[in-house]
């Protein structure tokens, strides 16, 4: 099943929908987590301020448009109210891992050096794939005329890609050659991803 008959599909499925809002708010909100936990303890940026305040909020946007569809659906994060839970939660763990070991190998870095450049190449795949997903399910929620909207997303996310390409530049000059393994990596954790999304998707409206 392919990423945009995926999305059709949850989407004509209310209680489906909402388990992937908030599989989503999940989401931006372990991006969050993740980019203050990089943050050095003096040499904290505006720019990853205000990444880590609008990823927050992302995540507290899309929560909230659960409500749209049932109030009473997905108060926590709790297993049960995430699509592919599991996958859902090692993603974003696993591909922080996997950069910084990458990363370690290719620069010389101390801990704080290595948890920025962490953050920057980390956040520069997210934002890659964010700007992918997010207009994909947009036009779903436009065809089908949905209450729920994620444009408001969508603006946020190219300019995070824009403001991550730029301290990227200030890094390292060679700094695509490195992104390009990390989005390799994150495309496979993300192609486990969906792949267990689907699976899950699948038995669910087989299953009712």
């Amino acid at each position: 099943m392919d990423f945009y008959n995926l999305l059709d599909k949850i989407v004509h499925h209310n209680k489906t929908h909402a388990k992937w809002l908030n599989t989503l708010s999940f989401m931006e909100n372990a991006g969050a987590r993740k980019i203050s936990a990089c943050e050095h303890p003096t040499k904290v940026s505006l720019i990853q301020l205000k990444h880590a305040t609008e990823e927050h909020r992302h995540a507290f946007y899309l929560k909230k448009q659960i409500g749209k569809i049932a109030s009473e659906l997905c108060k926590t994060y709790e297993s049960n109210e995430l699509l592919a839970s599991i996958a859902t939660r090692q993603y974003l763990h696993a591909l922080d891992i996997k950069a910084c070991k990458y990363l370690q190998q290719h620069f010389k870095l101390n801990k704080e050096e290595l948890k920025f450049a962490a953050y920057l190449f980390v956040t520069y795949a997210i934002e890659v794939r964010a700007d992918e997903l997010y207009p994909v399910y947009q036009d779903i929620l436009t065809k089908t005329s949905s209450k729920i909207m994620v444009k408001s997303i969508i603006l946020e996310e190219e300019g995070h890609l824009e403001e991550m390409i730029n301290q990227l530049d200030e890094f390292s000059k060679d700094w695509k050659v490195h992104a390009e393994v990390i989005l390799n990596i994150e495309k496979q954790l993300h192609e486990q991803w969906i792949n267990a999304i689907s699976e899950e998707v699948f038995q669910l409206n087989y299953a009712e």
